[in-house]
């Protein structure tokens, strides 16, 4: 559930069509302890010059004063060590930029949502149990699944404990870090997992759900009585936990609906097509926003808002509160709207529609120019990096807005030529002698 890895699980999971099917996972190979790799110069440039093995005593006292014991300090130890390689990935990762349409299309497959349907089918005991206690439907639960590690058959192959205390001592997200290596040092005091079953992916999550430790330590339960939280061989307690901090962690609404379909009027007024901007059911069915087969929205006051992630041009869904349980597990529009997407097929909603005419993208250089251009005019897009992400959708909604465009924050070739000619104009002239 990191929220900057969703690209790196993506690809994984674009690769493997396996399933896990057996109620008891066996258990993920357990490699010797890994061996240490020698930290980059400037990993110590935040720890004020503090070598690996000083910073790892100080993480240690850390937990101690957290509450773990010196006996799970030392069975850790061996596992507490220090790869560059894993801080080299964590920075070199790109996100691909793929459409919305293909990313789900391959993401959100027959076959993912078949096995979505079949699961729910094989632990229907452990399903209806979570959705009584904790209001979220099992489609909901068996997307994330199913996206997160293909029910259990990816997830990751590295020693969790080398992976924390390796991004903990780099610079950017050390504090993160710190707290998450602690985490998993409290999973491993409890007795939910021992340092060599902690195998998971280079971003430091767990279990079928790819929980980060902090998030297992919060919210995994024990759901098949053998006294253990276990995410990683348990379905039982992967489908009660997931169901746990959706509710409680990402503040899940029972009973009400997540993301649906549906179709948009060409006047549609573009610049409320905004996940910020929410409006009573009832207006939009006046707007004229209808389901895809254009039976009417129903006249409630349901709050919702109009989702269009390539456009006014492409796929178009009715977004509900709920839908921010999805950006908050992953704050990639492409991956919270595949995943709600998933879930609704999941719970029965038909695929949705082609577009009528294909939606052009801006190749990667031109985006990323497109970026510059907007950081030039005044907004922050966040990192210049060729992807389109929710402030760069943004710069893009109030400069179609400012150039009379229809403001649906897709960005276009006939944005980027208006904003080089600006730019050209801007641009003082030679004097001429």
């Amino acid at each position: 559930m990191l929220q900057t890895r969703f690209a790196i699980a993506a690809i994984t999971l674009l690769a493997c069509s396996a399933t896990a099917s057996a109620q008891v996972l066996p258990p993920p190979a357990r490699p010797a302890a890994p061996r240490a790799t020698a930290p980059s110069p400037r990993a110590a440039s935040c720890h004020n010059g503090a070598s690996f093995d000083r910073f790892l005593a100080d993480v240690k006292q850390q937990a101690i004063a957290a509450g773990v014991s010196q006996h799970t300090i030392a069975e850790a130890s061996p596992y507490l060590v220090y790869d560059q390689g894993i801080v080299n990935r964590d920075r070199g990762q790109r996100v691909f930029g793929q459409l919305f349409t293909e990313f789900a299309g391959r993401m959100a497959a027959p076959y993912r949502m078949q096995n979505g349907q079949q699961h729910i089918k094989k632990h229907a005991a452990a399903f209806a149990r979570a959705e009584k206690e904790y209001g979220v439907p099992p489609a909901v639960i068996a997307a994330f699944w199913g996206l997160e590690s293909d029910f259990g058959a990816n997830m990751g192959n590295l020693p969790t404990l080398k992976s924390l205390v390796s991004l903990a001592y780099d610079c950017r997200r050390s504090e993160m870090f710190v707290n998450e290596t602690i985490a998993a040092l409290k999973i491993i005091d409890r007795g939910d997992l021992t340092p060599d079953e902690m195998i998971g992916s280079w971003a430091g999550e767990l279990g079928q759900t790819q929980f980060l430790p902090v998030h297992y330590v919060n919210y995994a339960v024990d759901y098949d009585g053998d006294g253990r939280r276990d995410l990683l061989r348990s379905e039982p307690d992967v489908i009660g936990s997931t169901a746990n901090y959706i509710a409680n962690g990402l503040k899940w609404r029972r009973g009400e609906p997540w993301l649906e379909e549906i179709k948009v009027p060409q006047n549609l007024p573009w610049d409320q097509t905004d996940l910020t901007v929410q409006q009573p059911r009832s207006k939009w069915a006046q707007l004229g926003v209808t389901y895809p087969d254009g039976r009417p929205l129903p006249n409630d006051n349901l709050a919702a808002s109009v989702l269009l992630p390539m456009g006014r041009n492409g796929p178009a869904f009715m977004a509900y509160p709920n839908f921010a349980a999805y950006t908050e597990w992953n704050n990639s529009l492409i991956y919270s709207t595949t995943a709600g997407y998933l879930a609704s097929r999941i719970a029965g909603a038909a695929p949705m529609r082609k577009p009528s005419t294909p939606v052009a993208q801006l190749p990667f250089n031109e985006l990323k120019e497109l970026q510059q251009l907007l950081v030039r005019a005044g907004f922050n897009v966040g990192k210049v990096d060729g992807v389109l992400g929710q402030q760069s959708r943004a710069a893009v909604k109030a400069m179609q807005i400012k150039y009379g465009l229809p403001a649906d924050s897709w960005p276009t070739a006939e944005l980027l030529a208006r904003m080089r000619g600006a730019t050209a104009q801007a641009q003082p002239q030679a004097t001429v002698r």
